[in-house]
């Protein structure tokens, strides 16, 4: 009985991000982005409860993948597909465009799953912090957003700039302790404790901030790395 658990708690993810794409088709971006956050939820809990319970299996890891394509791909590209499409836009086919994301997404959770390099980090954005970034962003920042000139191309080439982020070769740093002390945590805990003031300050869209962060934060430690 307990080898089904793990995957009845991916199972609630993915069914979490069908109702985010639901709520993001009718336009209901703050329910859409809420149910991804349950499905990050689920998400982390599926693979803990997995290795507890030592009943991790080839199944689990590929129900993660199509679970998390639904949640952290499929959704948040419809949340960027309505939003795209209140504007008055003379080329139908732009809104489309934001799915663009979804395969990239899937692309993204394909390599993770064959790349024995990412145990302790992650190369290229992961799709959760993808798909926050999109729904937070829309949520707190869309009314504003949309006053701006030509914001539905700035919308689109920052959902190229995803994908992009999405497979790059950029190493970002996971939020995993092998130790709780200061050397060596440095960077994490410089970017838990920077976390706090965006988010008291920015409600919502400090997540967005958040991830936008987090990206620039792995890319100067990257450098910073390479040139040691």
């Amino acid at each position: 009985m307990k080898k089904h658990i793990p995957n009845t708690i991916t199972c609630l993810n993915l069914i979490s991000g069908c109702i985010a794409t639901y709520w993001a088709f009718m336009g209901i971006a703050y329910m859409a982005l809420l149910f991804i956050v349950i499905g990050a939820v689920f998400d982390f809990f599926d693979g803990m409860v997995a290795r507890l319970l030592h009943v991790s299996s080839p199944i689990g890891k590929e129900l993660d993948s199509l679970a998390d394509d639904i949640t952290f791909g499929f959704a948040p590209s419809a949340i960027v597909f309505s939003y795209l499409s209140t504007f008055h836009i003379h080329l139908p086919i732009i809104p489309f465009l934001a799915f663009i994301m979804a395969a990239f997404s899937a692309l993204r959770l394909a390599k993770f799953n064959l790349d024995e390099r990412q145990a302790l980090g992650f190369i290229g954005l992961p799709t959760p912090a993808n798909a926050l970034f999109w729904g937070s962003l829309i949520v707190g920042l869309g009314d504003t957003i949309s006053t701006i000139p030509y914001a539905e191309w700035i919308i689109l080439c920052g959902t190229f700039i995803s994908c992009y982020l999405l497979i790059a070769e950029i190493p970002m740093f996971a939020l995993k302790f092998k130790t709780w002390g200061w050397k060596g945590n440095e960077i994490k805990y410089i970017f838990i404790l920077s976390c706090i003031p965006l988010l008291l300050l920015m409600g919502v869209s400090g997540l967005a901030a958040i991830i936008a962060w987090y990206v620039v934060l792995s890319v100067i430690t990257t450098k910073k790395i390479k040139t040691n």
